[in-house]
């Protein structure tokens, strides 16, 4: 009796330091910034251009070379936690969880044309699913970030991410701010 207790007990230690031991390991997600996702060369193509005028007919559009969808490679396979904002592709259940969706870097963005550089939308894939209160607010996603293309009828991303956790995005100082 007391060495099938102790083999449960050991059996259940050995469990725990397996859980801490996975949990240690995406301790430290590196948080990306938008830019890091973008090649040199399309960074030199945005800082060249000119200011965008607002005004007149139809949308702004940007060069063709800067939407070729290049990327990093050396991004393929990074533990990453990046910021952004949501375009909803797929929701579930009668809350309306999203569970697939664009991540870009500014409210609107795939909304309004043109729609952000490929680089510069990462499609996110969120098995359990999250609620947003309004599309505005930006959330953080974390997961291993691929570069992988997906294209659908809204825009075309260079990255992707299967999320392991998305969570509301807090400003510490957002009264200061206004």
């Amino acid at each position: 009796m007391q060495r099938s207790f102790i083999s449960v007990a050991l059996a259940w230690v050995a469990a725990l330091v397996l859980l801490a031991g996975t949990g240690a390991a995406h301790a430290e997600w590196r948080e990306l910034d938008w830019l890091e996702l973008m090649p040199e060369e399309d960074l030199r193509l945005l800082e060249s251009l000119p200011e965008i005028e607002h005004e007149g007919d139809g949308p702004v559009e940007l060069p063709d070379e800067i939407m070729t969808g290049r990327v990093v490679p050396e991004m393929d396979g990074v533990e990453a936690r990046i910021p952004g904002f949501v375009v909803p592709l797929k929701t579930v259940g009668s809350e309306q969880r999203i569970v697939e969706f664009f991540l870009v870097p500014y409210y609107g963005a795939c909304i309004h044309v043109p729609p952000p550089p490929p680089n510069q939308i990462i499609h996110v894939t969120y098995k359990p699913g999250f609620t947003l209160g309004a599309l505005y607010e930006p959330v953080w996603i974390q997961g291993t970030l691929k570069t992988e293309s997906v294209e659908n009828d809204i825009a075309a991303a260079s990255y992707t991410l299967v999320s392991e956790k998305v969570e509301m995005y807090e400003m510490e100082d957002a009264d200061s701010m206004l």
